[in-house]
């Protein structure tokens, strides 16, 4: 530069502008929103409705500008304001559940308070109608009232816990299976099978039950009364069984005229043998059976409660009447029930007429003696031999069974008495 030049004035820069330009250049730019974008975003979930329509974010409020001349740090933006949640109403209280409520100052333990509960008394219920079955069969729902239980009937109904399982069965899904009745000439109808439903429907509180209605005659009634209960029954007292199969033998007998190649005079033993085969036993048993129908009543009872056996109360059966009852009164005395031998003896002096009460008493006083051999029914035996093996099939069968059994005894006893060798 030449001395006599003039020097050029210096750039005047004004600092508050340029700091303001500085801090618009820090900014950060607002987004730039595309409007085709958006409209084909807003189609896209207008389509899918289950799914969560995105949300796009606003963009902040730029700060306001301030003077230039103002000094200073710039005051920062206000951050938008999250939406308030909505309130979460509180969730009833379930059935059953108690209220907690913290007792005592700084335990911090709830212990349960229980409400008080007005306790009111159960009304009986009315008697209802009894439940429907669909199907095809035809099924009538008579009154309880009109159903009269069939005529000596020889089952008794026990409150045992067979019928308390029988009515709360019925309780729930009424009677499965249809009690079988037939129509009387003076109106109602008589039970042929179904007497425990009837007993069972009243204690469920129904006052109906399910019914099939047939004419039947009075062997052909008896014959599907008696299989009914014999088979269905699970505890069948001695006494019933007894008057079931006499019953079953009368019935049959009186349809002898029907059964073919049959001599009149064998009748009567082949209805034995047609009782037997209905109820899976030999002839022999069915007539031992119809025997105990001839003991009087107390003697029934003490054969009932196993106060008396089976084989010894055959035997008195053939015994009067007149001594039955003293011997019946001399067993509840002396609480000894007579042996097979000293029933024998009886049968034999009541044939005789030598039989008193002092010899019933001195007969059921004297000692037992142990008795030789042992007796198994064929009932029993029939458990696992079948109706098709004669006695001495069975009793050979026995026979080998028990040597064999005496034989593996022979070599454990002798395995075991074996002397142990010097070592």
């Amino acid at each position: 530069m030449a001395l006599n030049e003039p020097s050029k004035p210096d750039k005047v820069v004004d600092i508050n502008l340029a700091r303001t330009q500085a801090e618009d250049k820090a900014l950060p730019k607002p987004p730039i929103i595309d409007e085709t974008v958006v409209k084909n975003k807003d189609e896209v979930n207008a389509t899918e409705p289950d799914k969560k329509a995105p949300t796009i974010k606003e963009a902040a409020p730029l700060p306001e500008q301030k003077d230039p001349a103002q000094r200073g740090r710039p005051a920062k933006a206000e951050k938008p304001t999250k939406e308030s949640k909505p309130e979460k109403t509180p969730k009833p209280d379930k059935p059953g559940k108690q209220k907690l409520a913290v007792v005592g100052g700084g335990s911090g333990k709830a212990t349960p308070t229980k409400e008080p509960v007005n306790i009111t008394p159960e009304q009986p219920q009315k008697p209802k109608r009894a439940p429907r079955h669909s199907g095809g069969s035809k099924i009538s729902y008579i009154n309880l009232s009109e159903l009269q239980p069939f005529k000596n009937h020889p089952f008794s109904i026990r409150d045992d816990a067979e019928m308390k399982a029988l009515v709360e069965s019925v309780k729930i899904g009424g009677v499965n299976q249809p009690a079988i009745v037939r129509p009387l000439e003076d109106g109602g109808f008589e039970i042929v099978a179904g007497h425990r439903r009837q007993k069972a429907s009243e204690l469920a509180g129904y006052f109906e039950m399910p019914c099939i209605v047939r004419e039947m005659t009075d062997d052909e009634a008896i014959l599907a009364m008696t299989d009914d209960n014999l088979r269905q029954r699970s505890e069948i007292l001695p006494s019933e069984k007894a008057a079931s199969l006499k019953m079953q033998f009368e019935a049959i007998k009186h349809q002898g005229i029907h059964l073919k190649d049959i001599a009149p005079g064998d009748i009567g033993k082949r209805s034995i043998e047609i009782v037997g085969e209905r109820n899976n036993m030999i002839g022999k048993q069915v007539q031992r059976y119809i025997r105990l129908n001839e003991l009087v009543p107390d003697l029934k009872k003490a054969i009932d409660e196993k106060k008396m056996g089976f084989t010894p109360a055959v035997e008195i059966s053939f015994i009067n009447p007149k001594n039955q009852n003293l011997i019946a009164v001399s067993i509840d005395g002396q609480q000894s029930a007579p042996s097979l031998s000293q029933a024998k003896r009886m049968r034999e002096l009541d044939q005789k007429s030598l039989l008193n009460g002092d010899v019933i008493d001195g007969i059921l006083c004297e000692q037992k003696k142990e008795v030789d051999r042992v007796i198994i029914s064929g009932e029993e035996l029939n458990k696992y031999f079948g109706k098709d093996k004669t006695p001495q099939e069975m009793k050979n069968q026995i026979i080998k069974l028990l040597d064999e059994w005496a034989g593996k005894e022979k070599v454990i006893t002798a395995t075991e008495r074996k002397p142990e060798l010097a070592i």
